[in-house]
Protein backbone atom coordinates (compact mmCIF):
# COMPACT_ATOMS: atom_id res chain seq x y z
CA UNK A 1 0.00 0.00 0.00
CA UNK A 2 1.46 3.28 -0.98
CA UNK A 3 2.22 6.08 0.97
CA UNK A 4 -1.09 8.36 -0.25
CA UNK A 5 -3.12 5.48 0.21
CA UNK A 6 -2.35 5.21 3.66
CA UNK A 7 -2.37 8.29 4.53
CA UNK A 8 -5.93 8.24 3.33
CA UNK A 9 -7.35 5.68 4.92
CA UNK A 10 -5.06 5.96 7.84
CA UNK A 11 -7.40 9.22 9.58
CA UNK A 12 -9.79 8.24 12.11
CA UNK A 13 -13.12 7.68 10.28
CA UNK A 14 -15.56 10.15 11.25
CA UNK A 15 -19.43 9.43 11.63
CA UNK A 16 -21.76 12.03 11.49
CA UNK A 17 -25.09 11.38 14.18
CA UNK A 18 -27.33 8.78 12.22
CA UNK A 19 -25.34 8.02 9.28
CA UNK A 20 -23.91 4.35 8.72
CA UNK A 21 -20.84 3.18 9.01
CA UNK A 22 -20.23 2.28 5.55
CA UNK A 23 -21.67 5.54 4.16
CA UNK A 24 -18.46 7.20 6.08
CA UNK A 25 -15.90 4.59 4.46
CA UNK A 26 -17.98 5.03 1.16
CA UNK A 27 -17.41 8.64 1.35
CA UNK A 28 -13.63 8.15 2.51
CA UNK A 29 -13.17 5.58 -0.35
CA UNK A 30 -15.13 7.74 -3.41
CA UNK A 31 -12.82 11.24 -1.92
CA UNK A 32 -9.72 8.83 -2.34
CA UNK A 33 -11.03 8.26 -5.89
CA UNK A 34 -12.36 11.50 -6.73
CA UNK A 35 -8.80 13.03 -5.66
CA UNK A 36 -6.97 10.31 -7.52
CA UNK A 37 -5.07 8.63 -4.59
CA UNK A 38 -6.46 5.65 -5.92
CA UNK A 39 -5.71 6.82 -9.57
CA UNK A 40 -8.23 5.60 -12.43
CA UNK A 41 -7.97 2.08 -13.53
CA UNK A 42 -6.00 0.80 -10.38
CA UNK A 43 -6.76 -1.91 -8.51
CA UNK A 44 -7.60 -1.23 -5.13
CA UNK A 45 -6.70 -3.43 -1.68
CA UNK A 46 -8.88 -6.38 -0.61
CA UNK A 47 -11.68 -6.17 1.59
CA UNK A 48 -9.28 -7.61 5.10
CA UNK A 49 -6.04 -4.44 3.99
CA UNK A 50 -8.87 -2.03 3.79
CA UNK A 51 -10.54 -2.80 7.19
CA UNK A 52 -7.75 -3.35 8.97
CA UNK A 53 -6.84 0.03 7.61
CA UNK A 54 -9.83 2.15 8.27
CA UNK A 55 -10.41 0.29 11.62
CA UNK A 56 -13.47 -1.57 10.76
CA UNK A 57 -15.22 -4.87 10.03
CA UNK A 58 -14.63 -6.38 6.64
CA UNK A 59 -18.61 -6.71 6.55
CA UNK A 60 -18.76 -2.38 6.47
CA UNK A 61 -16.35 -2.32 3.83
CA UNK A 62 -17.93 -4.90 1.66
CA UNK A 63 -20.67 -2.68 1.85
CA UNK A 64 -18.91 0.38 1.36
CA UNK A 65 -17.49 -1.23 -1.61
CA UNK A 66 -20.64 -2.16 -3.09
CA UNK A 67 -22.10 1.21 -2.92
CA UNK A 68 -19.14 2.28 -5.11
CA UNK A 69 -19.65 0.01 -7.20
CA UNK A 70 -23.59 0.96 -7.40
CA UNK A 71 -22.43 4.38 -8.26
CA UNK A 72 -20.01 3.74 -11.21
CA UNK A 73 -16.91 4.72 -9.26
CA UNK A 74 -15.23 0.67 -8.92
CA UNK A 75 -15.59 -2.24 -11.35
CA UNK A 76 -15.14 -5.55 -10.16
CA UNK A 77 -13.41 -8.25 -12.12
CA UNK A 78 -14.10 -11.88 -10.99
CA UNK A 79 -11.23 -13.66 -9.78
CA UNK A 80 -9.04 -11.02 -9.91
CA UNK A 81 -10.08 -7.94 -7.67
CA UNK A 82 -11.80 -5.23 -7.50
CA UNK A 83 -10.60 -1.80 -9.77
CA UNK A 84 -11.20 2.14 -9.97
CA UNK A 85 -13.21 2.23 -12.99
CA UNK A 86 -11.67 3.93 -16.34
CA UNK A 87 -13.49 7.09 -16.00
CA UNK A 88 -15.82 8.40 -13.21
CA UNK A 89 -19.58 9.60 -13.85
CA UNK A 90 -19.69 13.21 -13.48
CA UNK A 91 -20.85 14.06 -10.38
CA UNK A 92 -23.57 16.37 -9.76
CA UNK A 93 -26.38 17.66 -7.56
CA UNK A 94 -26.56 14.45 -5.24
CA UNK A 95 -23.20 16.08 -3.34
CA UNK A 96 -22.87 18.85 -1.55
CA UNK A 97 -20.28 20.46 -2.03
CA UNK A 98 -18.68 24.10 -3.20
CA UNK A 99 -21.01 24.96 -6.80
CA UNK A 100 -17.40 25.62 -8.79
CA UNK A 101 -16.78 21.91 -8.09
CA UNK A 102 -20.18 21.20 -9.44
CA UNK A 103 -20.09 23.50 -12.61
CA UNK A 104 -16.57 22.45 -13.20
CA UNK A 105 -16.87 18.79 -13.00
CA UNK A 106 -16.32 17.26 -17.03
CA UNK A 107 -16.07 20.88 -18.50
CA UNK A 108 -12.77 22.44 -17.56
CA UNK A 109 -11.91 25.10 -14.97
CA UNK A 110 -14.84 27.24 -13.36
CA UNK A 111 -13.03 30.94 -12.64
CA UNK A 112 -15.24 32.61 -9.32
CA UNK A 113 -15.47 36.45 -9.70
CA UNK A 114 -16.76 37.65 -5.99
CA UNK A 115 -19.40 40.69 -6.34
CA UNK A 116 -19.74 41.12 -2.53
CA UNK A 117 -19.38 39.60 1.05
CA UNK A 118 -20.50 40.91 4.02
CA UNK A 119 -21.98 40.70 6.67
CA UNK A 120 -25.82 41.98 7.36
CA UNK A 121 -28.92 41.83 9.37
CA UNK A 122 -31.30 38.53 8.74
CA UNK A 123 -34.03 38.57 6.88
CA UNK A 124 -37.42 35.91 6.80
CA UNK A 125 -36.12 34.08 4.49
CA UNK A 126 -32.77 33.52 5.90
CA UNK A 127 -33.57 33.31 9.38
CA UNK A 128 -36.36 30.54 8.64
CA UNK A 129 -33.57 28.11 6.59
CA UNK A 130 -31.25 28.65 9.43
CA UNK A 131 -33.58 28.37 12.36
CA UNK A 132 -31.83 32.31 13.65
CA UNK A 133 -33.39 34.70 15.54
CA UNK A 134 -35.50 37.89 13.85
CA UNK A 135 -32.29 40.30 15.20
CA UNK A 136 -29.91 37.86 14.03
CA UNK A 137 -26.71 38.53 11.79
CA UNK A 138 -25.45 36.26 9.56
CA UNK A 139 -22.64 36.27 6.54
CA UNK A 140 -23.47 37.19 3.21
CA UNK A 141 -21.16 35.95 0.02
CA UNK A 142 -22.21 36.58 -3.33
CA UNK A 143 -20.03 35.22 -6.31
CA UNK A 144 -20.34 35.13 -10.19
CA UNK A 145 -18.95 31.61 -11.66
CA UNK A 146 -17.78 31.53 -14.95
CA UNK A 147 -16.62 28.74 -17.50
CA UNK A 148 -14.90 30.30 -20.93
CA UNK A 149 -15.36 33.65 -19.65
CA UNK A 150 -19.53 33.19 -19.74
CA UNK A 151 -20.96 33.60 -16.61
CA UNK A 152 -22.74 30.11 -15.66
CA UNK A 153 -23.95 31.06 -12.06
CA UNK A 154 -24.50 33.48 -9.60
CA UNK A 155 -23.88 31.88 -6.21
CA UNK A 156 -25.45 33.81 -2.87
CA UNK A 157 -24.89 32.14 0.34
CA UNK A 158 -25.31 33.13 3.93
CA UNK A 159 -24.37 31.98 7.50
CA UNK A 160 -24.82 32.73 10.60
CA UNK A 161 -22.52 35.16 12.22
CA UNK A 162 -21.31 35.55 15.64
CA UNK A 163 -22.77 34.04 18.58
CA UNK A 164 -25.00 31.99 16.04
CA UNK A 165 -22.28 30.38 13.91
CA UNK A 166 -19.65 29.80 16.63
CA UNK A 167 -22.71 27.94 18.76
CA UNK A 168 -22.63 26.17 16.02
CA UNK A 169 -19.11 25.09 15.01
CA UNK A 170 -16.25 26.98 17.01
CA UNK A 171 -13.99 25.75 14.18
CA UNK A 172 -16.19 27.60 11.17
CA UNK A 173 -16.59 30.53 13.14
CA UNK A 174 -12.82 30.63 13.56
CA UNK A 175 -11.89 30.36 10.20
CA UNK A 176 -14.77 32.52 8.75
CA UNK A 177 -12.27 35.51 8.89
CA UNK A 178 -9.66 33.87 6.60
CA UNK A 179 -12.41 32.30 4.44
CA UNK A 180 -13.96 35.36 3.38
CA UNK A 181 -10.93 36.91 1.76
CA UNK A 182 -10.51 33.40 0.02
CA UNK A 183 -10.50 32.90 -3.23
CA UNK A 184 -13.55 30.47 -4.15
CA UNK A 185 -17.33 30.64 -3.02
CA UNK A 186 -17.34 30.89 0.71
CA UNK A 187 -18.37 26.92 1.31
CA UNK A 188 -15.27 26.47 -1.15
CA UNK A 189 -12.72 28.38 1.45
CA UNK A 190 -14.35 27.16 4.26
CA UNK A 191 -13.49 23.89 2.89
CA UNK A 192 -9.88 24.67 2.22
CA UNK A 193 -9.85 25.90 5.55
CA UNK A 194 -11.53 23.13 8.15
CA UNK A 195 -12.26 20.22 5.41
CA UNK A 196 -15.74 18.98 4.74
CA UNK A 197 -17.89 21.46 6.90
CA UNK A 198 -21.64 20.18 6.13
CA UNK A 199 -22.77 16.89 6.91
CA UNK A 200 -26.42 16.57 5.06
CA UNK A 201 -28.79 19.07 2.66
CA UNK A 202 -31.20 19.08 0.63
CA UNK A 203 -31.57 21.35 -2.88
CA UNK A 204 -35.06 22.65 -4.02
CA UNK A 205 -35.14 23.68 -7.81
CA UNK A 206 -37.63 25.92 -9.37
CA UNK A 207 -38.05 28.01 -12.55
CA UNK A 208 -37.93 31.54 -12.59
CA UNK A 209 -36.38 34.93 -14.17
CA UNK A 210 -33.45 36.66 -12.73
CA UNK A 211 -34.99 39.92 -12.74
CA UNK A 212 -32.74 43.66 -13.54
CA UNK A 213 -29.68 42.97 -10.97
CA UNK A 214 -28.85 39.47 -11.40
CA UNK A 215 -29.29 39.36 -15.23
CA UNK A 216 -26.83 41.81 -15.29
CA UNK A 217 -24.60 39.86 -13.15
CA UNK A 218 -25.25 37.07 -15.69
CA UNK A 219 -25.40 38.68 -18.79
CA UNK A 220 -28.63 37.66 -19.75
CA UNK A 221 -32.02 39.09 -20.02
CA UNK A 222 -33.83 39.79 -17.16
CA UNK A 223 -36.56 37.85 -18.30
CA UNK A 224 -34.76 35.06 -19.70
CA UNK A 225 -36.09 31.25 -18.39
CA UNK A 226 -33.28 30.69 -15.09
CA UNK A 227 -33.25 27.34 -12.29
CA UNK A 228 -33.02 28.87 -9.06
CA UNK A 229 -31.15 26.41 -6.53
CA UNK A 230 -31.83 26.93 -3.27
CA UNK A 231 -29.53 24.36 -0.74
CA UNK A 232 -29.93 23.96 2.73
CA UNK A 233 -27.34 21.98 4.43
CA UNK A 234 -26.71 21.08 8.38
CA UNK A 235 -23.62 20.68 10.55
CA UNK A 236 -23.89 18.27 13.40
CA UNK A 237 -27.71 18.27 12.96
CA UNK A 238 -27.89 22.26 13.54
CA UNK A 239 -28.48 24.27 10.22
CA UNK A 240 -25.53 26.19 9.12
CA UNK A 241 -25.70 27.10 5.34
CA UNK A 242 -28.05 28.48 2.75
CA UNK A 243 -27.44 29.26 -0.55
CA UNK A 244 -29.54 30.73 -3.68
CA UNK A 245 -28.08 29.76 -7.10
CA UNK A 246 -29.28 31.46 -10.40
CA UNK A 247 -28.40 29.02 -13.58
CA UNK A 248 -28.93 30.52 -16.82
CA UNK A 249 -29.26 27.98 -19.93
CA UNK A 250 -25.55 28.16 -21.18
CA UNK A 251 -24.47 26.23 -17.81
CA UNK A 252 -25.88 23.18 -19.69
CA UNK A 253 -26.98 19.77 -17.91
CA UNK A 254 -27.11 19.25 -13.77
CA UNK A 255 -26.80 16.01 -13.02
CA UNK A 256 -28.22 13.79 -10.16
CA UNK A 257 -26.62 10.24 -9.56
CA UNK A 258 -29.07 7.58 -8.57
CA UNK A 259 -28.53 4.70 -7.10
CA UNK A 260 -30.57 2.11 -4.78
CA UNK A 261 -29.18 1.44 -1.77
CA UNK A 262 -30.22 -0.60 1.81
Amino acid sequence: MDQPVAELLSRPVAVPPGQPMRVAVYSRMADGIRRAVFPLGSVLPNETDLGTALGVSRTVVREALMLLEEDGLIQTRRGIGRFVAAALPRAGLERVRPYEQVFADGDGAVDVRRVDVRTQPTTDFVSGALGLREDASTWFAEHVLLRDGEPVALVQEHLPAGRDLADVSRAVADALPRAVEGPGTLLANLTAQVGPVLTAGECEIVAGVPGDTRGALLEVDPADPVLVLTQTARHGGQPLYLAKVIVPPRAGHLRVLQSVTA
